[in-house]
């Protein structure tokens, strides 16, 4: 069937009163966690992770890519309002969109966050449904090799991009790794890191380490470091409804974000951080009105980055759903849940899993029509979110995270998993170590390790598979760039600052 076709299949598909209920469940709670300061999307879904065992893949995905969108959304009500972005990927809406705030503008820089991100969301979900098949197309081609070399230089690009460094972004990585490898080897059939214990002979679930990790790692961070006092939230002055200059000023940003923000997303090096600020640069550049930056606060300086993010929430789906490869957080955590159901995202998924896949796209057109309904009327209510005392919200998603753990298997051994993954969770975040790349390491490690085995075995032990191939050259070409560039860069740049040195003696 023709793109269209599929799509059209898919409406079918979301559009059944369950799903659509999902939707809004997952577009409602979505918008919420990312009001939230600390919370977000990736948190939200791990925690909800164990209803993949009683829910049904495509009502679950949709649940999943509601929360992802809605956090999308939400998460620009705290930069503009509180000055504190609810998501990392928001932090470039607080720049303007506060000074807007406090100039009496809180309206019109609501209304160009929650539109342009309703067009940007919608461009890039087109961009999913056409861009997923050519890619599929392309990756049908990989063979052992390939594969394994692409997992390399996602394992480079994406530990680089998560971290502060690409050597913590790494070691994450090699936590994974070894987590992973926990339990029977399923070539061998011989125990691996189980240290006789019988209940790791399985491994440990991916599941109850995301939960670990994010819900309760995050959770202890955040009460960590709760501080007494209140940020002031900026009362909502003026119109909601924005003016024909400012309908003016916003529309060509938005266009201009998308165009960034998805191919940057859909990027194994992606991510939405990059695309918010690259937006912003060049919004500020293009602008007529730059005295506006940095004092009353610019238009433009929200509508683009605020579309760049919600772009870019929709090309982290395209390397997923085609290549298996997560290239944020969320992407990771959602990955993990295609485990659970027993799913190889991949190039065949969209044909062996048409009404996940298609319902699942068609939900995210839905998705942005309700955000868009749910954020600019409702804006009050999710104003009123932050004053939810942050002990007993902290309280509550310990609870939620432990319940839901032991629902999965009721052993005890999960929750003694789920407390130590969540003590090593506190402390990388303490100091500043990813932890987005563990769960990568984890779900793509025993995959990188059955390619390079079934590589080899088809090559006879000959290493010269993974360079004589082309494809397989490039991409592990693409990964060692990605790893050393960055430091010969700035090498080039600290020599370049310093001058030519100075030799004793010269005139």
């Amino acid at each position: 069937m023709s793109t269209l076709e599929q799509l059209a299949h898919g409406f079918s598909v979301a559009f059944t009163p369950v799903n659509l209920l999902w939707c809004l469940l997952g577009t409602t709670l979505g918008t919420a966690i990312g009001v939230l300061p600390g919370l977000g999307p990736a948190l939200t879904i791990a925690l909800l992770l164990p209803i993949t065992y009683q829910v049904a893949p495509e009502a679950s995905f949709i649940l999943f890519a509601g929360i992802y969108y809605g956090a999308m959304y939400g998460g620009s009500t705290t930069s503009i309002l509180l000055n504190t972005p609810g998501e990392s990927a928001t932090i470039v809406t607080a720049l303007e969109g506060n000074k807007m705030a406090r100039s009496g503008r809180g309206g019109a820089a609501l209304a160009t966050s929650a539109i342009g991100s309703f067009v940007a969301g919608t461009l890039g979900t087109l961009g999913v449904a056409f861009l997923a098949p050519v890619v599929v197309k392309f990756a049908l081609a990989f063979g052992p090799a390939e594969y394994f070399s692409l997992m390399v230089l996602a394992f480079i690009t994406v530990s680089a991009v998560l971290g502060s460094s690409s050597v913590r972004g790494l070691t994450s990585l090699f936590a994974g790794f070894v987590i992973g490898m926990i339990g029977v080897d399923l070539q061998t059939g011989q125990p691996r890191f189980t240290f006789g214990t019988t209940e790791l002979l399985d491994g440990v679930d991916v599941i109850i380490a995301a939960v670990g990790l994010f819900a309760v790692g995050e959770t202890l961070y955040m009460a960590s470091r709760r501080y007494a006092g209140k940020d002031e939230i900026v009362p909502l002055k003026g119109s909601l409804y924005m003016t024909a200059a400012e309908w003016g000023r916003s529309w060509k940003a938005w266009l201009r974000g998308a165009a960034i923000g998805f191919p940057i997303g859909a990027m194994p090096a992606g991510g939405a951080e990059i695309p918010t600020f690259l937006s912003y640069a060049i919004e500020k550049k293009l602008s007529k009105h730059k005295e506006e930056f940095g004092t009353v606060g610019a238009i433009e300086g929200v509508a683009g980055p605020e579309a760049a993010n919600n772009a870019s929430a929709a090309g982290v789906l395209v390397p997923m759903l085609t290549l298996g490869l997560p290239t944020s957080a969320t992407a990771a955590i959602m990955l993990s849940a295609f485990q659970s159901y027993g799913i190889n995202p991949g190039p065949l998924l969209l044909t062996t899993q048409a009404n996940l896949v298609w319902g699942l796209i068609a939900s995210l057109f839905i998705a942005n029509v309700i955000l868009v309904i749910l954020n600019l009327p409702l804006i009050g209510l999710w104003v009123r979110l932050l004053k939810i005392p942050a002990p007993q919200l902290y309280a509550g998603i310990l609870v939620f995270a432990t319940v839901g753990t032991y629902g999965i298997s009721q052993s005890p051994i999960d929750l003694v998993i789920l407390y130590l993954l969540g003590a090593a969770g506190f402390l990388m975040r303490r100091f500043d170590f990813p932890t987005a790349p563990v769960i990568i390491g984890m779900i793509l490690g025993p995959l990188a390790e059955t390619q390079f085995r079934r590589a080899m075995t088809i090559s006879n032990g000959d290493w010269s598979v993974f360079y004589k191939h082309p494809l397989s050259l490039t991409l592990l070409t693409l990964a060692f760039i990605g790893l050393v560039g960055p430091h010969i860069w700035a090498f080039i740049e600290h020599r370049r600052r310093r001058g030519p040195e100075h030799v004793p003696g010269d005139a």
